[in-house]
Formats: structure tokens, C-alpha cells, sequence
């Protein structure tokens, strides 16, 4: 196995990783939107709560940018190992 193959497994694993985290943690934020609304309907201070979700949210974003830049690397490797032939040969 070459170098840029072993990169781009490595990369396609993280890029799985990455696709299981972000869904997982928007799971996490609807709940926790959700736990907001029953403090909120009992008349609780939702500040903190509502603090936790937002701070989630920018953290799911910027999971999210991270995810874009191991799909670059990905589609890069895969012409790495698996150049296109040339045109009209």
C-alpha cells in the first residue's frame, strides 16, 4: 500500500468520524433546546441552559468546517492514487 493510499483510508475513516460525531451532536442539541423549553415552562432561569446550546451549535459549526476541509483532502488523495487517464487517450 502506498503512502497516499494509507492517507486516504486514514482520511475516509476520520471523514466517518467526523459524519457520526456532527450527527450525534445535533441530536444533543435538540435535546437540550428541548430540556430549555420544560425549564422554561416552569419558570426557570434558562440563561446557562441557553448559553449551553448556543455555545453547542458554534461547536457543531465548526465541527462542521472541519468536516469540509477532510473532504478536500479526500477528493485530493483520491486523484493522488487514482489519477484521471488523459483526455482523448
Amino acid at each position: 500500500m502506498t503512502e497516499r493510499t494509507r492517507q486516504l483510508r486514514d482520511e475516509q475513516r476520520l471523514l466517518k468520524k467526523a459524519d457520526v460525531d456532527i450527527e450525534e451532536g445535533w441530536h444533543r442539541v435538540h435535546r437540550q433546546e428541548d430540556r430549555v423549553r420544560e425549564l422554561q415552562a416552569g419558570g426557570h432561569d434558562c440563561r446557562q441552559a441557553e448559553r449551553l446550546v448556543e455555545l453547542l451549535k458554534q461547536t457543531l459549526v465548526e465541527w462542521e468546517r472541519h468536516r469540509t476541509l477532510i473532504i478536500q483532502r479526500v477528493d485530493y488523495l483520491q486523484q493522488e492514487v487514482a489519477p484521471l487517464p488523459p483526455a482523448g487517450g
